[in-house]
């Protein structure tokens, strides 16, 4: 197995660096390319001094899908994995992806270990029939694809700010492409999750666009969204009736997530003429050439 690591970075140095020590140990014959933009904490200087990054790409936008892309572009590898700046790969991760692939898998993915305060949480497999079309999803901060198969897709759609894994996942699973789910390709994460701001804004554009964009505008599609909508909305609202939010933050996040969702079907019927292929992608991989603004490559 011919193996690239693609690791997307923005001001996440120390982070980075206990992860590339960890593929140094763990997969140390792997092309590691790491994608760093724009990143203003030094993680450039901190690359240059290391001897086991093959290449650097720096990139202008503050897009994770436009690094994996750039990263993706700048491997060389036949299988190309991608893992996220917070996480350490464990001892098993690598073997855990030569035997899946080996076993012919086209895409893994494995769990993601977050500790909590409580102890340890495991990510489990996660499937969905949408349309009659059964999706896994994968964490975009461990995957591993067959060159070939992340190709078909194009890669990550651009025009996504977040859940570009999720769409990637929709796309394979249009193309009769199954993600297979390995115990052994798992990773730690130094993130816990806790203390993220809830964007209703872009987490119901960029889910009504996906999902407009794969599957059309279906009532299945809108009846779907809408009901990850009113779960937020529970959520929120027994929060307020238990005294830990505000009232205005219930009904102003509903107003934002109507307008959103509106927004981004419009923008998923748009992409969805835009490119009827199979790959359903049209601000893929294989749209620009221009994502980098430096290289450098140690290979």
């Amino acid at each position: 197995m011919d193996l690239s690591v693609v690791v997307p970075t923005l001001n996440g140095r120390d982070r980075l660096r206990a992860c590339l020590d960890a593929l140094a140990e763990r997969v140390p014959n792997a092309e590691v390319v790491v994608v760093n933009g724009p990143s203003a904490d030094g993680t450039t200087g901190m690359l240059q001094e290391r001897d086991d990054v093959s290449a650097l790409v720096e990139v202008s936008d503050r897009n994770l899908n436009v690094a994996r892309n750039a990263g993706i572009a700048e491997s060389t590898g036949d299988v190309v994995a991608l893992v996220g700046q917070d996480v350490t790969v464990e001892e098993t991760w690598r073997d855990g992806v030569a035997a899946a692939m080996d076993d012919g898998a086209t895409v893994v993915t494995g769990p993601v270990h977050r500790a909590v305060r409580a102890g340890m949480t495991t990510e489990s497999v996660e499937t969905r029939t949408i349309a009659g079309r059964d999706v896994t999803y994968f964490a975009g901060e461990n995957v591993a694809f067959e060159r070939e198969t992340l190709e078909s897709v194009d890669g990550f759609d651009e025009n996504l700010h977040t859940g570009g894994a999720r769409d990637c996942a929709h796309r394979l699973a249009g193309q009769g492409s199954a993600v297979t789910w390995s115990s052994s390709v798992c990773v730690e994460s130094g993130d816990d999750g806790e203390g993220v701001e809830r964007d209703w804004g872009t987490k119901y554009r960029a889910l009504a666009y996906r999902m407009v964009k794969n599957y059309g505008p279906r009532l299945t599609v809108f009846r779907r969204t809408f009901q990850d909508a009113l779960a937020d909305a529970r959520s929120v609202a027994r929060e307020v009736v238990a005294g830990d939010a505000e009232p205005s933050l219930w009904f102003g996040g509903g107003k934002q997530v109507v307008g959103s969702i509106v927004l981004g079907a419009v923008d998923g019927l748009r992409a969805r003429f835009a490119d009827r292929s199979e790959s359903r992608n049209p601000a893929g991989l294989s749209s620009r050439s221009d994502r980098a603004v430096e290289r450098y490559d140690w290979r």
